[in-house]
Order: structure tokens, then sequence, then C-alpha cells
């Protein structure tokens, strides 16, 4: 896990002193970011729309953690994702003009669903621009809601460059995932429910992909407990705040590549950056194989399914523990995954804690010779998945063949065990 730390924030607010927090500084005009009063205007835009989300303490985070870590559940949403708070205070503002005229929107899904779910409950006719490899029940939800889902590019960016032209085409009102002051206020009530339900938070850590739900969680706490520590994580592969916060500007990343659709925004929203820059304390990127061994154990130890975006807190928190004074809430902030995806992600979930063992082994081509193997898998507790036999190869000697064996072990520490004892037993074994 890298980080980028102290270009965040401005120079006005820095040279304010400590005990100068963001309503002082936003006084002084360095303060970027809806103000309390406009969250709290927000929030009750939202009441009967969004549901106020569960947070509950997780007892095996907590013990990584060394003090109490609470998740908060954005994945029971409704739509599935924090994304309805900031999509329906955007739409619910607009005019009787606006809303004749539509609305349109691009979206891996999570946002699709909640300007899909808010076109509904406003009676506003809405156009959905998805990318190619768009998550199916994500897609299937959104036409469900009522859009109008259209196919267009191969990443959101290119999704979204389809929905301008449309929304130049036919003055359709352009709901943006992130980079709008509307969208950040209605994420940020998800902030002020943080604080409510853990007073005592000392830590925040945000799944983050344009910067809306960071920006908005980070304006809400900040103003109201700057002694609170925000911190922003990003997928490796899609991390494009890093090498933004550095330059003091959003950059846009050349190529992207991670299992964390929700997260995967080439460039950071102008509106967001700003108050990313200024008040969040900390940016974090994590691994694939964080991420995928994060979803799992929400899964096992925590009874919660979320998509891989949404598990980019909790494995920030499972990489370093000791980075983040507890009391810590973990924003759990979508939950909507394809069925095929999940199964590949616990299998490399599994794979990448040593609990998925694939590896070969060569035993003679005679009678009792996989029998025997196996007996010594038996041995050491290794429960043998899927076996292959390979018998043409130019590296095998007549009466070789070669057995490639997936097995299901407790942990790394038995994978390494099953490995040296076949070994000490004889056999050429190579993972």
């Amino acid at each position: 896990m890298t980080s980028v730390e102290g270009s965040r924030r401005s120079s006005a607010r820095t040279s304010a002193g400590p005990s100068a927090g963001p309503s002082a500084g936003a006084g002084a005009g360095t303060f970027h970011g809806p103000t309390l009063e406009e969250i709290a205007r927000a929030r009750a835009l939202l009441e009967g729309v969004a549901i106020r989300t569960p947070m509950e303490e997780s007892r095996w985070l907590s013990k990584v953690a060394g003090g109490p870590v609470l998740l908060k559940a954005e994945n029971l949403q409704r739509a599935g994702s924090f994304k309805i708070r900031g999509a329906y205070t955007r739409m619910a503002r607009l005019s009787a003009e606006e809303r004749a005229l539509g609305v349109v929107a691009a979206s891996a899904g999570n946002h699709a669903q909640g300007v899909a779910l808010a076109a509904q409950l406003l009676g506003i006719k809405a156009v959905v621009y998805m990318p190619t490899g768009a998550s199916i029940p994500k897609e299937k939800a959104t036409r469900d809601y009522g859009a109008d889902v259209r196919i267009a590019g191969a990443t959101i960016d290119e999704a979204i460059v389809a929905a301008l032209g449309y929304a130049e085409d036919t003055g359709a009102v352009v709901v943006h995932p992130f980079d709008h002051a509307d969208i950040v206020a209605g994420q940020a009530t998800c902030g002020l429910e943080i604080l409510e339900q853990c007073p005592e938070v000392r830590t925040i850590v945000v799944p983050t992909g344009g910067g809306g739900l960071l920006a908005g969680v980070a304006a809400a706490v900040k103003q109201a407990r700057p002694d609170v520590r925000v911190v922003g994580v990003q997928a490796e592969g899609a991390a494009a705040y890093p090498p933004s916060l550095a330059s003091g500007r959003p950059e846009t990343l050349p190529s992207m590549a991670t299992m964390a659709d929700g997260i995967a925004v080439g460039r950071p929203g102008a509106v967001p950056f700003k108050t990313v820059r200024e008040l969040v304390d900390e940016m974090v990127t994590v691994s694939e194989e964080s991420l995928s061994q994060a979803l799992v154990m929400l899964l096992e130890r925590a009874k919660l399914l979320v998509e891989p975006a949404g598990a980019a807190a909790v494995a920030a928190l499972t990489d370093h523990p000791d980075r983040f004074e507890t009391p810590t809430v973990a924003v759990l902030s979508g939950g909507n995954v394809d069925p095929l995806l999940l199964m590949n992600v616990i299998r490399h979930g599994l794979a990448t804690s040593g609990r998925y063992l694939a590896f070969r082994a060569r035993i003679p081509d005679r009678p009792g010779g996989l029998a025997r193997l196996l007996a010594e898998l038996v041995e050491v507790q290794a429960n043998v998945l899927d076996v292959v036999h390979s018998r043409t190869s130019a590296h095998l000697h007549l009466g070789d063949v070669d057995v490639e064996l997936q097995v299901e072990t407790r942990g790394a520490e038995h994978a390494e065990q099953v490995l040296s004892h076949l070994r000490g037993c004889g056999y050429r074994v190579t993972e």
C-alpha cells in the first residue's frame, strides 16, 4: 500500500494554523465543498429516499487493528450503493423545464442505478450510457428502474463523452457521477451519519474513484470534527489521485486495470478534487490481491457481500492495520457485483491468501502412482479440488506423468507444509 500526503491541503489553510478548521477556512475563502447548511438541506431532500445505512463493529477487524473498527454498510443502501444520495439530490433540484428535457448519465453501474432510481421516483426520463463489459446485473437493474440504457465505449470516460454528446443534441441535463456540487452535497450526508453513529470516531477510510464520496464525507466531517482523520483509498491499477495531488491539478491516467470497476476512474473530478486536496489527510492505494482478500473476508467474517470497490477501505486496513488510529470507520461503498465476477474474485482471494493451491507433481506412470500421491495429500489434510494428467511433454521421461492438482488448504502456512511434505516424499513439485 502506498500513500500520498502533504500536497492535498491548500497553502492558505495550512498557514491558518492547527486551530483553524474548515469552517474558518470557508470564511476566509479557502474552503471548497458543501457547507454544513447545504449538507443539511441535501439530507432533508433525501428523507424517505435514501436509508440510514447500518454501522456495525467488526470484531475480526478490531482484533487486527488493535482497536474498534466499524463498517458503514452503504452496500445495503437503496440501489446497492451510496450513489442514490448524490443522484437524487442533483435531480430533485432541477427546474420543471430541465426535468421536461430529461437527464443523461454515464456509469459502469452504481451511478447508473442511482440515476435510474432517482428518475423513477421523480418522474424524469433518464438515458444512461454504460461502457462495454459493464456488469450484467448492474445493466439489468438500471433497465428495471426504467432507464434507457445505451452501451458506448470501453471505459467510463468514453461513456461520459457519449453522454455529453447526447446532452448537446437533446438538451438533456447531464447528471455527472461525481463532478457537481449537488452530487458532493448528497454524498456528504453519509459523513453526517458516520459522526452520529460513531461520535468517538478517529479515522474514516473511504473507497475513492472520481472523489465525490470522499469529498462529501471530508466536507461534512472536517467542518463538524476537524480532529477526525479522513483517508481515501484507490486501486493501484486505477489510482488517478496520487499523481493529481502531487501535481496540484486533476491528471488523466493513460490506462487502467482493476477488478474494482466502481472506482475505476481515469481522472478526478474538478469539483471534488478541490475538496479532497484541501481536506483529506491521506490517499492510499491497494493491490488487486488485497481487494480480493478483503472481499472474501467480509463474506466470511462480517457476512456482508460487497463489490471489489466496496472492499477497498477494508483492504487498506488489513494491509497496514497499525496505520489508522481507532476507532476507525471503513465505508463499504457498494454491493453490486456480478455473480460470475464474484466467483472469480473469491477464487483469486483464496489463492492469494494461500487457501487455494495449484501445483504440478511428477509421478511414475504405473498403477498406484496417483493413489500414493493422493494418500500423501490426505496425510497433510489437503482437500483435492481438481486433478489433470499430462503425459505429452518434451520434458517428461518415458514412464513419467505430470499431475496438475488444485487443492484447498487452511492458509499460506498450511500450503507451504503441503509442498514441503510432498518434496520430502521425493516428488518433484512446482507451483
